[in-house]
């Protein structure tokens, strides 16, 4: 009887453990998610969600970016596109924890070291992922452990992410002097059509 007592306490104990742990993921990953959704559904950059991605826009048919929301500015003062007019500006959606993400750096880093001086500027939007990624702490410590010079906005409420219509870690997006979205490119690859078409609207 004893034995059975003792068996039932455990199971307990472990089933218990368990939902501690199933409460704490909840709330840590699957309800952000569901709020990113929720207001992924009313909030959405639909124009630029249905770009075409991989493709160079004409500029006659190019969007407008939306503006960058309120975030805290690392390596540099607040910016606004409208500061940035007559630069080609490179927007990247990333995450530090993002395996995917820091693939992309070297190319990124690359285009920054390259380039600023010819007149472009690379904006690092962070949108968090995990519960970490929202500690402004944190994520000043990895950009400077991952010697990224170029600015970083940070976006916990997701309202950079839905006014570009950002789905996925990474994003990128390439703006012509006039803030105007020339290329989107998602996920690693693609950096020599991207560095391309830098170079093209750093001419234009």
């Amino acid at each position: 009887m004893i034995k059975k007592v003792s068996l039932i306490i455990v199971m307990a104990l472990v089933i218990a453990g368990l939902a501690i742990v199933a409460i704490g993921k909840y709330q840590r990953v699957i309800q952000p998610a569901i709020a990113r959704g929720l207001v992924a559904a009313t909030d959405s950059g639909d124009g630029l969600a249905n770009l075409e991605a991989d493709t160079l826009i004409l500029s006659a048919k190019a969007t407008a970016a939306p503006e960058f929301a309120q975030g805290n500015w690392i390596n540099s003062d607040s910016l606004s596109l409208e500061k940035l007019r007559g630069r080609v500006v490179v927007v990247e959606f990333w995450t530090f924890g993002c395996f995917n993400c820091r693939n992309t750096l070297p190319s990124v880093k690359e285009w920054d070291s390259r380039y600023r001086d010819r007149g472009l500027t690379i904006v690092g939007v962070h949108t968090p992922e995990t519960s970490d990624e929202y500690k402004i702490d944190n994520v000043r410590r990895e950009v400077a452990s991952l010697e990224i010079k170029y600015p970083v906005i940070t976006d916990n409420e997701y309202k950079t992410w839905n006014a570009y219509g950002v789905e996925a870690w990474p994003t990128l997006f390439v703006l012509d002097k006039l803030g105007h979205v020339r290329w989107k490119h998602v996920g690693e690859g693609r950096y020599e059509e991207t560095e391309d078409v830098i170079r093209m609207l750093l001419a234009e």
